[in-house]
């Protein structure tokens, strides 16, 4: 399975059911039938240390652990463009977001990103981040929802 992040951080997430190649946008929908929320981490101090090395930085986003995926949930029913969903951190909204606030709809993106990369059954797709993006600490409990239901819940070691 690979891993494909648009974006950054806390963010709604789509897992493909069926491989596809140059998805049609009109079909992009069939391609996935579960969504989830989750994060994807950056070791920020990592990845200023090779930024300003003028070294790619895919080492502050692809260490052990750097992703937490929700439980999947069915898409039957939803209005991909109109999800809430939001990321508490110790019982406190941190980030909140609506699908219909993305730049892209989930949608056009897998079209997109399937005109560049076979997508295969199981793949995800991380589609971006509202405002929000803050340092976590030892500690702290971090839990996912899709609009009232929490997805994933963790705690950072």
């Amino acid at each position: 399975m690979k891993i494909i992040c648009i974006g950054r951080n806390y963010a709604a997430h789509v897992r493909e059911h069926k491989n596809g190649k140059a998805i049609p946008v009109q079909f992009a929908a069939d391609y996935y039938d579960e969504i989830t929320v989750g994060i994807d981490f950056t070791a920020r101090d990592l990845q200023s240390k090779l930024k300003e090395k003028g070294l790619p930085w895919e080492k502050a986003k692809g260490f052990d652990h750097s992703a937490v995926i929700g439980k999947f949930i069915p898409k039957n029913g939803m209005d991909m463009k109109n999800l809430d969903f939001h990321l508490t951190k110790n019982e406190q909204i941190v980030q909140q977001g609506n699908t219909g606030m993305m730049m892209h709809a989930v949608d056009a993106v897998i079209a997109h990103v399937s005109q560049y990369f076979m997508l295969k059954t199981g793949d995800l797709i991380f589609t971006g981040t509202p405002e929000g993006v803050g340092a976590v600490s030892a500690g702290d409990e971090l839990k996912g929802y899709l609009g009232e239901q929490m997805l994933f819940r963790c705690k950072v070691c």
